[in-house]
């Protein structure tokens, strides 16, 4: 495969004003975005984007769980695909760049190419994944675990958001339910740049984080069962406290995480307390604990000890307990070649870099699973992601875009 120049560069001015324009779409309450899947604003983001894609030259295709795939033809009709993209959906109070600047990163990279009059032997793709937050409608990376098979698509159609409403009926009515099947298509790779969502490369002085882990991780969807009343007029040792158990839960989620150390995190995120009265001793609380680890023996044995320990709690309590997963996935190890792709990449531009585990969970987890995969990712100000403050700036987005282009290019193989 011939490597592309060091010259050989993407324009990043106008991959930051595509990043600006889409933030504009969904906008948050204070400077970020609430662009979450199929809602409104997630179908408005996807015709804008569909309509950059088809400028720059390329076909739209759609399958049937939303996933979108803008492809610039190669020149070898029988290459397979290189793959590039992320996600357009964002948190409720979520930043302009997660998921975003992967997928615009690879309409730049096509737009580029176009620039440059480069062609390659293998199609490139560029792919925006539904629901990867997993915010709305759980599990995150609900889609490409479609696409993997690890999901169904009847099982994801019904996915309900807090109002009942479900998944397939939203997809539909938003108008992105596509003709094509969920995981036909077949790729040569697939590439995912991502800002890193956490403090490591602005606090080493890193340009790019060589990605090549990712944590499994278990959504433990926990419900505690207790009884109503009066929060004044009950004695404290005739209370059935839902509210109590959940809150030794979540201090004994925090310790086993802290037991299983290095590389161990674990915290309750969501939760609901019924009847969320201020004069109501809690009757019913249903909480979700994530625990993640690279290690597959300790996130096995977190989980275990978590549901050990609650079931204790909850007897001790007098109080009923059910734990559900609501989801998971084990530790990944990215493909060595695009790995090297992609460390080669970085230092053929002269940026400095480090080996990276992501943290986060990303629609690439779950690709790696059927076609050699790969993530680039950048810093972010202060490790801020998930949050309408999250920030990168310009030069590092080029940066990751630029890495993403050498990485791609190459393995989709330049002619001429």
């Amino acid at each position: 495969m011939t490597a592309p120049g060091e010259n050989f560069k993407i324009n990043g001015d106008r991959l930051w004003d595509t990043l600006m324009e889409m933030a504009k779409i969904g906008p948050g309450v204070a400077g970020g975005n609430n662009r979450q899947t199929l809602t409104d604003e997630d179908a408005e983001g996807r015709a804008l984007f569909q309509s950059w894609c088809e400028a720059a030259g390329c076909t739209m295709g759609v399958d049937t769980m939303g996933n979108m795939f803008a492809t610039r033809p190669g020149a070898d009709a029988d290459a397979l695909p290189v793959y590039v993209g992320s996600h357009l959906d964002t948190q409720p109070t979520g930043g302009k760049y997660d998921g975003v600047l992967g997928v615009l990163g690879g309409l730049e990279l096509i737009r580029s190419l176009n620039d440059l009059n480069v062609k390659t032997k293998h199609p490139i793709v560029v792919t925006n994944w539904t629901n990867e937050e997993g915010t709305r409608f759980a599990p995150a990376m609900l889609a490409s675990g479609v696409f993997i098979g690890t999901h169904t698509q009847d099982w994801a159609y019904e996915r309900e958001d807090s109002e009942g409403k479900t998944f397939g009926d939203e997809l539909t009515r938003i108008g992105w339910k596509g003709d094509e099947e969920i995981g036909a298509r077949k790729m040569h790779a697939f590439f995912e740049l991502h800002i890193e969502q956490g403090p490591i490369l602005e606090a080493a002085g890193k340009d790019i984080g060589v990605v090549t882990h990712g944590q499994g991780l278990w959504w433990l969807e926990c419900t505690v069962t207790g009884k109503d009343a009066h929060t004044g007029s009950t004695p404290m040792n005739m209370r059935v406290n839902a509210g109590l158990g959940m809150a030794r839960m979540t201090e004994a989620a925090h310790q086993i995480a802290m037991a299983h150390q290095p590389y161990a995190v674990g915290a309750v995120g969501h939760c609901d307390v019924f009847p969320n009265s201020r004069n109501v001793i809690p009757g019913k609380v249903v909480f979700t604990v994530d625990f993640r680890s690279p290690d597959l023996a300790k996130l096995t044995s977190m989980r275990e000890q978590y549901e050990a320990k609650a079931k204790e709690i909850a007897e001790e309590l007098g109080l009923g307990l059910t734990i559900e997963s609501s989801g998971h996935f084990d530790p990944v190890t990215f493909d060595e070649g695009c790995v090297t792709a992609v460390r080669d990449a970085a230092e053929r531009l002269g940026m400095s870099h480090m080996d990276l585990v992501s943290g986060a969970g990303h629609d690439a987890c779950w690709i790696n699973q059927v076609a050699p995969t790969a993530m680039v990712m950048c810093p972010c100000v202060d490790g801020l992601s998930h949050n309408e403050a999250e920030e990168v700036t310009k030069d590092w987005a080029a940066a990751g875009a630029n890495v993403l282009l050498h990485a791609v290019a190459e393995t989709a193989e330049i002619v001429g």
